[in-house]
C-alpha cells in the first residue's frame, strides 16, 4: 500500500521538519510550497495523503482540498492551520477533510492521524474489494448491498477474515448472519477447512451434543459405533452456532469449555479432545434478557461477545432491495430453469413499500413465486405477493398496486384475480410442501426457513391438506 505523502505550506522551515519527521517513520514524502504547485504534482507523485495549510498566497488550502477532492483524486487531505476558529474547521470537513488541526502541531498527533489514516484506507480498499466480490456473485455469497451499514459489515468481514477472534452476530431471521459468517471463513486463510453450520434448535439437546462433540460405541441406545463429531471434523475451520439463544443452559457449560481451553468430551468418553475450530454464533434473541432470567450463562454471554455485528433488519435496507432482487432472481431463474431478465419499476415500488418482517429469506420466497407465475422475461407487479405466507402477522399489511397493470389486484389481499389466487395457492402450497420434504417434517426448521411462525407452518399444512415430509394430499412435491 502507497504511504506517499504531499505537503503543503509556503512555510520552508515547517516542510523541512515534516519531510525530515515523515521520512524517519518510512514515508515517502514531497513537499510544495503552494497550492498551484500541489495541484501540478499530483498525477506524478500520486500522495496518498495531502498535509496542507490553509493560509497561502493564491489558492488557499481550502480550495486545494475542494480541487482534490472535486478531480476525484485518490488522497486524503489533512488540514493544518494557526487560525483557529469554527468557520474554517467546518468548511474543512464539509469539504472533505480527513481531519482538521490547529498550530503549534504535537508531531506524535500527527503521526497517529497519520497511521489512523492509512489503516482507513486500508479498510477501504479491503471494503472495496468485498463489494465488488458481492456483486460479482462470489466469496460473498448471498451478500449484496450498498447500503452504509452493509459497507460496514464487508469493512468488519475483511477484518474478521485475517483473525480468529470469536464472533456474536445478533439480527432479526432471515437477514443473512450465516452469509456474513461463511463470507468471513471463505475469505480467510483457513478457507480450506470446513465450515459447518448448525441450528441449535432444529435438534434435540441429547442430538446436538452428540452432533457438536461426538460419542463413544455404546454411550446411549442406538450408538453402535463411535462417530466424531463437528468440532472434531471441522478442523481448523468454522462452527457456526445458530440460534444460540436456545442452547440449554447444560450445553452452554461444555461449549464455554470449549471456547476457554479447546476441549471437549465426546458423548460417553471420560478422555478429552481437542478443537482448533472458530467459534461464531448467531441469535435473534436478546441474549441480556436470558441472562437475566437464568436461561443463559453470562460468563458464556460475555466469552461470545469478543466481537459483535449487528445486522440490519431489510426494512432498514430500502436502498439495497433492487439490488437484492436482482441478485436473487439470477439464482432463482436457474434453479427454475427459466428465463427472467429483470423486475418492473412497478413491481420494484412494491417490493420496497413493504416491511419484509421475514427479511431477506421472505424476499426470496416472494420471488421465487413471482418466477412461477410470470408469463415473461420480467417480473410485474402482478406477479408479486406480499405477505402471502402469513398476511396476520404484525407489520404484514398487504401492499395493493396501483395502475392499470395491476387492475383489481391487491398484494396478498382479497381481491385477487380468482385465477391468479388459485395460481398463488398452488404455488404456496408446492413451497411448503418442498420444505417439509426438505426437513423430513421438521415444523420448527421449516418455519425458519419459510421466515414465518411455527403456528403458521400449523395452518398451512391444515389449509393446504399438507402431509409433514411430503406435498399436498394425493400428490409427492
Amino acid at each position: 500500500m502507497s504511504t506517499r505523502i504531499l505537503v503543503v505550506d509556503d512555510d520552508a522551515s515547517i516542510r523541512r521538519t515534516f519531510e525530515r519527521h515523515l521520512s524517519e517513520q518510512g514515508h515517502a514524502v514531497s513537499t510544495a510550497s503552494s497550492a498551484e504547485e500541489a495541484l501540478a504534482r499530483l498525477s506524478a507523485f500520486a500522495p496518498a495523503l495531502v498535509i496542507t495549510d490553509v493560509r497561502m498566497p493564491g489558492m488557499d488550502g481550502i480550495e486545494l482540498l475542494r480541487r482534490v477532492r472535486a478531480d476525484d483524486v485518490d488522497a486524503d487531505v489533512l488540514v493544518i492551520t494557526a487560525h483557529e476558529d469554527m468557520a474554517t474547521a467546518v468548511a474543512a470537513m464539509k469539504a472533505g477533510a480527513y481531519d482538521y488541526l490547529v498550530k503549534p502541531l504535537d508531531l506524535d498527533a500527527i503521526d497517529l492521524l497519520v497511521a489512523r489514516c492509512f489503516e482507513g484506507r486500508s479498510l477501504r480498499r479491503r471494503a472495496g474489494h468485498l463489494s465488488r466480490v458481492a456483486a460479482e456473485g462470489h466469496g460473498l455469497g448471498e451478500l449484496v448491498g450498498r447500503d452504509p451499514a452493509m459497507i460496514d459489515i464487508y469493512k468488519l468481514i475483511g477484518v474478521l477474515s485475517e483473525n480468529r477472534a470469536t464472533l456474536l452476530m445478533r439480527g432479526e431471521t432471515g437477514t443473512g448472519k450465516e452469509c456474513i459468517a461463511r463470507a468471513i471463513h471463505f475469505n480467510s486463510p483457513e478457507k480450506g477447512e470446513p465450515f459447518v453450520a448448525i441450528n441449535c434448535t432444529a435438534l434435540a439437546e441429547t442430538l446436538l451434543e452428540s452432533e457438536l462433540f461426538g460419542h463413544v460405541r455404546g454411550a446411549f441406545t442406538g450408538a453402535v459405533e463411535s462417530r466424531k463429531g463437528y468440532f472434531e471434523l471441522a478442523g481448523a475451520g468454522t462452527i457456526f452456532l445458530d440460534e444460540i439463544g436456545d442452547m440449554s443452559l447444560e450445553l452452554q457449560s461444555k461449549l464455554l469449555r470449549v471456547l476457554d481451553d479447546g476441549e471437549f468430551y465426546p458423548v460417553g468418553s471420560e478422555r478429552p479432545r481437542n478443537t482448533q475450530a472458530r467459534v461464531m454464533a448467531a441469535t435473534h434473541r436478546p441474549l441480556e434478557t436470558l441472562v437475566r432470567d437464568g436461561l443463559f450463562r453470562e460468563d458464556l454471554y460475555f466469552r461470545l461477545r469478543v466481537v459483535e455485528i449487528e445486522v440490519p433488519p431489510l426494512r432498514c435496507r430500502q436502498v439495497d432491495i433492487p439490488l437484492l432482487a436482482n441478485h436473487l432472481l439470477r439464482k432463482i431463474a436457474l434453479k427454475l430453469h427459466r428465463s427472467i431478465d429483470g423486475i418492473s419499476d412497478e413491481a420494484t415500488a412494491l417490493l420496497k413499500s413493504y416491511e419484509w418482517p421475514g427479511n431477506v429469506r421472505e424476499l426470496e420466497n416472494t420471488l421465487t413465486r413471482a418466477a412461477v407465475l410470470a408469463r415473461g422475461p420480467i417480473i410485474g407487479a402482478e406477479q408479486i405477493s406480499v405477505g402471502m405466507l402469513d398476511p396476520g402477522h404484525p407489520g404484514r399489511a398487504p401492499r395493493t398496486v396501483e395502475g392499470p397493470s395491476a387492475a383489481g389486484f391487491s398484494a396478498g389481499g382479497a381481491t385477487q384475480r380468482p385465477v391468479l389466487e388459485t395460481a398463488l395457492a398452488a404455488v404456496e402450497a408446492a413451497h411448503v410442501g418442498r420444505i417439509l420434504e426438505q426437513t423430513r417434517g421438521n415444523k420448527r426448521e421449516a418455519a425458519r426457513l419459510l421466515g414465518i411462525s411455527r403456528q403458521r407452518v400449523d395452518r398451512l399444512i391444515q389449509k393446504h391438506g399438507l402431509r409433514p415430509g411430503s406435498g399436498p394430499s394425493g400428490s409427492e412435491s
